[in-house]
Order: C-alpha cells, then sequence, then structure tokens
C-alpha cells in the first residue's frame, strides 16, 4: 500500500466529511459529492472507491439530523452510491484530470456531477420501498414522488461540478 495515496485519500475523505457537516442545513446543496469524485479523479477509480465509501459511512452514520445506521437499507445504499461516484471520477481520470478546461469539458463534467447525482439519489430514494417489499407501482409511485426534491440536488451538484472541479483540479495537474 502506498502511504503517500493514503495520506491523501484520507485529507479527502476529512474534506468531504468537515464539508457535508458544515453545509447539513441547507437542502439540497453538498460539496461531498464532487470532494469524493476529485478524489477518484487524483487518486485513481480504487481509492475513489475507498474515498467515497468511507466518507460516506462516516457521514451517514454519524449525521446529527438522522443516522443512516438507523436504516440499513439506506445507509448502504448511500455508501454504495458514494463509492461509485470515486470509482467514475477515477474511470474518468484521463478526460477530467486537467490543468485548463474547455467550455465543452466544463459542460461535460457539470453534465456528469448531475448524472451521478441522479443515479445516487436514484439508489437511496429506492433503497426504502425495494426492502419493504413494496409492489412496482408502490416503487415507482414513490419514486416518483421524490423527483422535484432530488431534482433541485442533481443540477445543484451539476452547478457544483461545473465551478468547482475545473478549479481545483489546476492545482493537482503536475
Amino acid at each position: 500500500m502506498n502511504l503517500n495515496k493514503l495520506v491523501r485519500a484520507s485529507i479527502f475523505a476529512a474534506l468531504a466529511i468537515g464539508a457535508g457537516f458544515s453545509l447539513l442545513m441547507i437542502p439540497n446543496v453538498e460539496l461531498i459529492t464532487v470532494i469524493i469524485f476529485t478524489a477518484g479523479l487524483y487518486l485513481g477509480p480504487a481509492w475513489g472507491i475507498i474515498v467515497g465509501g468511507t466518507a460516506e459511512m462516516i457521514f451517514s452514520g454519524m449525521n446529527p439530523l438522522g443516522s443512516g445506521l438507523s436504516f440499513p437499507p439506506l445507509f448502504f445504499a448511500q455508501i454504495i452510491g458514494m463509492a461509485g461516484v470515486g470509482f467514475t471520477g477515477g474511470i474518468l481520470r484521463r478526460i477530467f484530470l486537467l490543468k485548463e478546461y474547455s467550455l465543452n469539458k466544463i459542460i461535460a463534467v457539470g453534465i456528469t456531477g448531475l448524472m451521478l447525482t441522479f443515479i445516487f439519489d436514484s439508489i437511496t430514494t429506492l433503497s426504502y420501498p425495494l426492502s419493504a417489499g413494496f409492489d412496482f407501482s408502490r416503487t415507482m409511485g414513490l419514486y416518483i414522488s421524490g423527483i422535484g426534491f432530488t431534482f433541485l440536488h442533481q443540477i445543484a451538484n451539476g452547478f457544483i461540478f461545473a465551478f468547482g472541479v475545473p478549479r481545483i483540479t489546476k492545482f493537482l495537474v503536475k
């Protein structure tokens, strides 16, 4: 195991957790996803999974507004979702780990953020009805009823990715 990468992964995880708690009271706005994605970009897919899973496990498990530990299917869905965000960052490092971004790349990374948030929101929203044994129509009813709330989260993360990733990666590229 590379000690240098372990330390960097720890810093990214701590930053994601701290940023998560700092914006806890602002609905639909969070920086955890972009930090975990950036960790994957910088450290690679395996470390992205580790940072994403670890940061989300700590953030969700210790959340004072409601610990994910109280509902294990949601807790595991959150961990899997954020591990996937870190993994995707690592997979896309050749595309988005750049010193300078063109307008097309800024739009692409914004869309990537929106899509990753959509996937995360879908996994977490579906964790309850699927684990409770709801039939298809009830599951879809619950999923559709949450679209308004998750849509704002996805749009916010699209903008956060578009503005944040290009500004962060220029300092990470050697």
